[in-house]
């Protein structure tokens, strides 16, 4: 079958398509014939060390398709899903819902069940609480913007583009926020629009850069959830100060190290408190830009540009 790997050379990733066995599932996995796959931007940074140096890895981490042999329509995290077929272990094996496509599911299992864990599982997200999604634009940014909206918050969204900003506001985003020229002070635009009070819970998928001011933005108790570091600063100045008088807290949300018990869990999570919303078309995914499984190099690039708004898939 037809398989890409990737491999991390410095400070690029780059891309290589093989001719490999098909995989064979062991107890506990499923055979999934691939119809689509989701891009991620944290596997082809590679200061995020999803990629080791070395020996190029299989590449992708998320599909939607068809169990070989029940023909049931399945998304879920698979790792090496940038393939023709890929094995899923069955916990994560999410049924799609009725009149979804492979496309639109394929932009959900990654995004959606970080999502989960940044706002229900961690985060603590309530109705009626300000939200600041840090970076809006993005896959996971654009996930947070829908699921926040579905779960009564009120959302924040930044980004550098004031036409990305534009795109969003259908999905229900409260406040934008340039963060370039007049719009670069967070905190003080944030605690403008707030109120005073500032946001509950904010997601950073930008990185290092923003936390000072993410820190002065955050409300009595708030919390800030680290989840990408698109900027490549991986170190920030924290006001323990803030940080102590205003009872904050700071959590990290990867895969990274979880085990497969630790990964199953959040996929029940998110089954049970997000699947129903796109089963009833309270969520629709975003997806920005569908690519030709041979154009996976060309959709690399097109992530790499920061161009799109949501996700992007390529398809078999």
């Amino acid at each position: 079958m037809k398989a890409y790997f990737l491999q991390s050379v410095g400070k690029e990733t780059r891309l290589e398509l093989r001719d490999v066995p098909q995989p064979q599932p062991k107890d506990g996995q499923v055979l999934v014939k691939v119809h689509a796959a989701g891009l991620n931007r944290g596997e082809f940074i590679a200061g995020h060390g999803l990629i080791a140096p070395g020996a190029a890895k299989a590449a992708g981490q998320e599909a939607a398709g068809e169990i070989v042999g029940t023909g049931e329509r399945v998304m879920g995290r698979a790792p090496g899903a940038f393939a023709e077929y890929v094995l899923m272990d069955r916990r994560e094996a999410l049924p799609i819902p009725a009149g979804m496509t492979f496309e639109a599911a394929a932009s959900i299992p990654l995004t959606f069940t970080v999502v989960h864990d940044m706002l229900v599982a961690q985060g603590g997200l309530k109705a009626g609480d300000w939200l600041l999604v840090a970076g809006v634009s993005s896959g996971v940014g654009v996930a947070a913007l829908q699921a926040g909206k579905a779960l009564g918050a009120k959302v924040i969204g930044t980004s550098g583009s004031a036409e990305k900003l534009a795109k969003l506001r259908p999905l229900g985003l409260d406040v934008a926020l340039r963060t370039r020229g007049a719009d670069a002070s967070l905190s003080k635009n944030i605690l403008e629009a707030t109120g005073g009070q500032g946001v509950s819970l904010i997601v950073n998928s930008v990185g290092g850069s923003i936390v000072p001011e993410a820190i002065k933005a955050l409300a009595f108790q708030g919390r800030m959830a680290i989840c990408g570091y698109v900027d490549g600063v991986l170190h920030a100045e924290v006001d323990f100060d803030a940080v102590h008088a205003k009872r904050l807290r700071i959590f990290g949300v990867s895969n990274k190290l979880r085990n497969a018990d630790q990964r199953a869990e959040t996929v029940r999570g998110f089954a049970a408190d997000f699947l129903p919303l796109f089963a009833a078309r309270k969520i629709a995914p975003l997806v920005d830009r569908v690519f030709a499984f041979a154009e996976l190099q060309a959709a690399k690039a097109y992530m790499e540009s920061d161009a799109h708004v949501g996700k992007i898939v390529v398809k078999l």
